[in-house]
């Protein structure tokens, strides 16, 4: 019988890297998209916290709430933290608490933006000016976000105060999904809008969040 070789002859295996985990804080609108990109990037070790979505609406409770989270994980031994998170509304409050609190954000001024691509959707704002945009997720939960907070299930009159000054609603598809797209198309007829389709992925969104998994922070 052949002998095994002595311990000292082995090649010892190599030694696996495991990251440290990356805490990402993002705005509930966008979870399904970052679990996507974590899943298909090989990034298990991303905690994924979400704030509600509905503070899309009042963004004035977007930098208090991170606040309280960012305070919190550190309490509890986080080193690593993302914020998955435009301005989205904040006025420029949300980059003073990254300074404040020595965090990153998305660049972009919201996830319109960041998913078409923030120098994308800079070159063609002129001819977007006048347009209203959705998401997969706006495009899921058109009556909960538009339709009811606006009260146009109760008074549809107020459709035309609200967007009279809109020309056409662009979707911005993250996931070519043929029933998001009869979902859009519904929400701009609903609107009396013109519908435009754009599929983006997951634009800047991704490069971001695999910046962030894997220490480009």
């Amino acid at each position: 019988m052949r002998n095994s070789p002595p311990d000292a002859e082995r090649a010892n295996p190599e030694k696996v890297h495991v990251p440290d985990k990356v805490h990402v804080i993002a705005c509930g609108a966008i979870a399904r998209e970052i679990l996507a990109i974590c899943q298909t990037s090989r990034l298990p070790h991303i905690a994924l916290t979400c704030l509600p979505a509905i503070w899309h609406n009042t963004p004035d409770k977007i930098v208090p709430g991170l606040e309280a989270e960012i305070v919190r994980l550190r309490a509890e031994g986080a080193e690593k933290i993302y914020i998955a998170y435009a301005d989205c509304g904040t006025g420029g409050m949300l980059d003073r608490l990254c300074e404040r609190q020595n965090v990153r954000r998305i660049p972009g001024p919201h996830c319109y933006s960041f998913f078409a691509g923030n120098e994308a959707f800079d070159a063609r704002w002129s001819e977007d000016l006048t347009a209203f945009f959705l998401t997969d997720f706006l495009a899921r939960q058109f009556e909960a976000f538009v339709v009811e907070p606006l009260g146009l299930d109760r008074h549809p009159e107020l459709r035309d105060m609200y967007f009279g000054h809109y020309t056409k609603l662009i979707y911005f598809s993250q996931a070519e999904d043929p029933d998001l797209q009869k979902k859009a198309l519904a929400a701009a007829e609903f609107l009396g809008l013109e519908y435009e389709y754009r599929f983006t992925g997951y634009g800047d969104l991704a490069s971001e969040i695999v910046n962030a998994g894997t220490g480009k922070m």
